[in-house]
Formats: structure tokens, C-alpha cells, sequence
């Protein structure tokens, strides 16, 4: 069976994201520093989803995730790197954006995954850090006028693209 991973193109860092897309990069980071805990989807090794409470970072001007030792979701992305957030939506009332990433995370390992318990100080230094390559963010957002959701959309080779739902 071919590695999963290899067929996806087109996946960029944080810090990339930023310079393309300036506003939906600031839009994105406010919702994810706006809550602690977010939804983070992975795939068992049988390719059936898993979800998971998780926290988000930025190390090094990249989009992390942290994961306790051992973890499964952990395991999940040492398998299978593919994932997707989905940030706390908040109280429900669409006054922020709703956001989505997806993308590939690698895990960082060695004198990097040292340096950054040295920084970070997570609860255990043998804790797990994966960098997220992004495939893709979305907001979604209800219109001033409350008469539709605006949904900006954005991908390595499409960049920001908005679409209008009534």
C-alpha cells in the first residue's frame, strides 16, 4: 500500500500562509487563541476518523500541535500525518469566524522537539510536537446584513477565493 501522504501536493507553513493570505491568517490565529481547546481529527490505522480535544501553538512561526506521550492521536499522526482542526466555535452566536484547517503534520523530533520543551515547558518533555503543513483554511462567517454566511476559502495553488451562501 502506497504512503497516503505522498500523494499530497500543494502543502505550505504557517508563515507562508501569512504572507499570501495577511487577513484570513489574522482572522484564523485570533479564533485559535480565542480558546484553549479545539477539535482535531486524525485517521486509525484502519482509515476510519478519530477526534480529539487538542491545543494548538505557534513555534517558530509555524502552527504546531502538542500531544502527551504516547498518545493515540499522537500515533495516529506518526502513521498518518493528514488532519483537521476544527477551532472552538465559541458560544454559538457566529460572531467570529468559524475556522478550519487541514493539512500534514510532521513530527518534530531531536534538538528541535528539546528546544522547544525548553521554550514551551510542556508537563512532560518527552511530550509530542508536530508541525502543521497546511492543505487548506476556511472561515465561515454570517454577513453584516445577516442574509447569508460568507465562506473564504484558501489553498496553496487557489489562494483566497469567497464564496456567498444564502
Amino acid at each position: 500500500m502506497s504512503d497516503p501522504r505522498a500523494s499530497l501536493v500543494g502543502v505550505t507553513g504557517w508563515r507562508e500562509f501569512t504572507e499570501q493570505a495577511p487577513e484570513l491568517a489574522a482572522a484564523a490565529r485570533a479564533r485559535l487563541e480565542s480558546a484553549q481547546h479545539h477539535v482535531l481529527a486524525t485517521l486509525r490505522a484502519d482509515g476510519s476518523p478519530r477526534v480529539s480535544g487538542s491545543e494548538v501553538g505557534w513555534y517558530r512561526d509555524e502552527l504546531v500541535l502538542g500531544s502527551m506521550p504516547g498518545a493515540r492521536k499522537a500515533r495516529d499522526l506518526q502513521r498518518d500525518g493528514r488532519f483537521a482542526i476544527h477551532a472552538n466555535p465559541g458560544d454559538g452566536t457566529m460572531t467570529e469566524p468559524d475556522v478550519k484547517i487541514s493539512g500534514l503534520a510532521t513530527e518534530v523530533t531531536g534538538d528541535d522537539q528539546a528546544a522547544w520543551v525548553a521554550e514551551a515547558g510542556p508537563p512532560q518533555s518527552d511530550a509530542h510536537l508536530f508541525r502543521c503543513a497546511l492543505t487548506e483554511v476556511v472561515t465561515t462567517t454570517v454577513a453584516d446584513d445577516q442574509t447569508h454566511l460568507v465562506i473564504t476559502s484558501w489553498t496553496p495553488d487557489q489562494g483566497v477565493r469567497v464564496f456567498k451562501r444564502a
